[in-house]
């Protein structure tokens, strides 16, 4: 059973800088597919970033230049480093995993994601 589990989600004012960790289970993180996404209240999922099987990172246009995607294989966890972030970054993040494809970064669904983890930033 593949669970996912995020965590370093909070509050920061504009300029700041966070760092979302997930935990990986059941899951071959270093094989496969993983990325973020995220969703604020009353607008659709947007893709964050992802890495592929191949440790190849691409981003959408939302993270380019100010978000950085790694993980630890060894520790199965993956990271969102988010820097220079302003209050339109609010939401709620998502790590997403996908065996079958890569379609996180789309903001499309994919197999398996976490339950959460909230991003506040305030101006």
């Amino acid at each position: 059973q593949v669970q996912l589990v995020e965590s370093g989600g909070g509050s920061v004012q504009a300029g700041g800088s966070l760092r979302l960790s997930c935990l990986a289970s059941g899951y071959s993180e270093s094989s496969n597919c993983m990325g973020w996404f995220r969703q604020a209240p009353g607008k659709e999922r947007e893709g964050v970033g992802q890495i592929d099987g191949d440790g190849i990172t691409t981003y959408a246009d939302v993270g380019q230049g100010r978000f950085t995607i790694s993980k630890d294989n060894a520790n199965n966890t993956l990271y969102l480093q988010m820097n220079s972030l302003k209050p339109e970054d609010t939401a709620m993040y998502y790590c997403a995993a996908d065996p079958f494809g890569c379609p996180i970064v789309y903001g499309l669904p994919s197999s398996y994601w976490g339950q959460g983890t909230q991003v506040t930033v305030s101006s």
